[in-house]
């Protein structure tokens, strides 16, 4: 009877445990979707703090260096929406529109054709398939913006940074 006892005292505690971290998780904000423009993106870095694959993997090639994240940089040039993609071993960019809440990216990616030493190498072809897909705006739970952009391989996550 004393084993039964603190066997329902340890089921007790187990689903008050459970019941207080779902709260916790409950009562945080979801992230608030906002619509994209080229004033919220030129008016910051966006770097990028996450990337998987459509299977949960880490898109390792992409984080080599924890000091030079890719980084994009969004930009009017003389009346052309801009796009630099920062941190690579190539110098890489594409013009850019948006129409209907969404950003395209306009033609092909430009990019200088260096023979870059891996893991540079690796880095360059990652940011190229990371900057292809669907784009969208929100802002985690700390109210800071987040760019999300996810095609049919993997989802990547951009935080707002000062320019």
């Amino acid at each position: 009877m004393k084993n039964m006892k603190t066997v329902m005292m340890a089921a007790t505690f187990a689903v008050g445990a459970l019941a207080a971290g779902c709260q916790t998780t409950a009562n945080l904000p979801a992230p608030v979707s906002q619509p994209i423009t080229s004033d919220v993106l030129q008016a910051h870095n966006w770097q990028l703090v996450d990337a998987k694959r459509s299977n949960g993997d880490k898109v390792s090639e992409l984080f080599f260096d924890s000091t030079k994240p890719l980084t994009l940089n969004f930009m009017n040039d003389n009346g052309s929406n801009r796009v630099a993609f920062i941190n690579t071993c190539n110098s890489m960019g594409a013009g850019y529109s948006i129409a209907n809440g969404n950003l395209k990216l306009d033609g092909r990616i430009i990019s200088t054709l260096m023979g870059c030493p891996e893991p540079q190498a690796s880095f360059d072809k990652a940011a190229l398939a990371t900057v292809q897909g669907k784009y969208s705006l929100s802002k985690n739970a700390k109210n800071v913006p987040i760019l999300t952009i996810k095609n049919d391989n993997q989802v990547a996550y951009f935080k707002a940074v000062s320019k």
